[in-house]
């Protein structure tokens, strides 16, 4: 399938590593000029190294709305103008919903969910006016179910599911499409530091954890244009863990 996707610019947060990786190697594989972001600029380089064609790496901190809106302005700068939003970053630390302090929710919301409004507000005005644009969100699937261990992301990539949502409707009309995709357990750094891989395996239907690029691939179609009537959505990439029917 031709994604449509040549040509187009794409700022991709937190893709030094990861699901932020994968899908960065997904539209640079359709073409796309990306730029991408983290804190670490020897890690960042070499992230950049493999992606290889035009990758542009920028050293930013997304644990401020600041830094956030800054990588945007600074893809911008120096891709011209925004086509393509991934929207990432990294995951607060683990902790219980009574363990986790008043001060570790807000710097959750402050990573999690202000990071991603303020990436939206620097990227989509642009994109309204050129009536072409794509916005997709890696959150979690701990928006859908809160995830016990991890009360703190839980609650704040539900926050920035219910703007996705208002943010999808207001912008639809402008030729703008918003999702979301919520990973489940994926054989990335921080999910392996959370316990032994089999174990975790195991309790995923399709008995394996998921794979970064097989990921990216998603994220990738979300943003093409043959999925130009998806907005709005949040999609579930969790190997069939989620229980609910909704």
């Amino acid at each position: 399938m031709n994604l449509g996707l040549d040509g187009k610019t794409a700022a991709v947060a937190a893709a030094s590593a990861g699901l932020g990786f994968g899908s960065a190697a997904a539209l640079v594989a359709e073409g796309v000029r990306v730029a991408i972001c983290g804190r670490d600029a020897d890690r960042l380089k070499a992230a950049a190294d493999r992606l290889g064609g035009d990758t542009i790496a920028i050293v930013a901190d997304l644990s401020t709305p600041a830094g956030a809106a800054d990588f945007v302005a600074a893809a911008a700068r120096t891709l011209g103008p925004i086509d393509i939003l991934v929207a990432n970053a990294g995951g607060p630390p683990p902790g219980s919903p009574t363990g986790t302090k008043l001060d570790a929710y807000r710097s959750a919301l402050e990573l999690s969910m202000l990071s991603t409004v303020a990436m939206c507000h620097a990227a989509v005005p642009a994109m309204r006016e050129r009536g072409w644009g794509r916005v997709v969100a890696i959150t979690s699937s701990g928006a859908r179910q809160p995830i016990p261990f991890l009360a703190g992301s839980s609650a704040a990539r539900a926050a920035v599911t219910s703007f996705l949502k208002g943010l999808a409707t207001e912008v639809a009309p402008d030729g703008v499409t918003v999702n979301s995709v919520q990973p489940g357990m994926h054989a990335t750094d921080r999910i392996l530091g959370l316990g032994d891989p089999e174990q975790l395996a195991a309790r995923v239907p399709v008995g394996k954890l998921g794979d970064a690029a097989d990921f990216g691939k998603a994220v990738a179609f979300l943003c093409s244009e043959p999925a130009r009537f998806i907005t709005g959505t949040s999609l579930l990439v969790d190997g069939g863990a989620f229980p609910g029917l909704i």
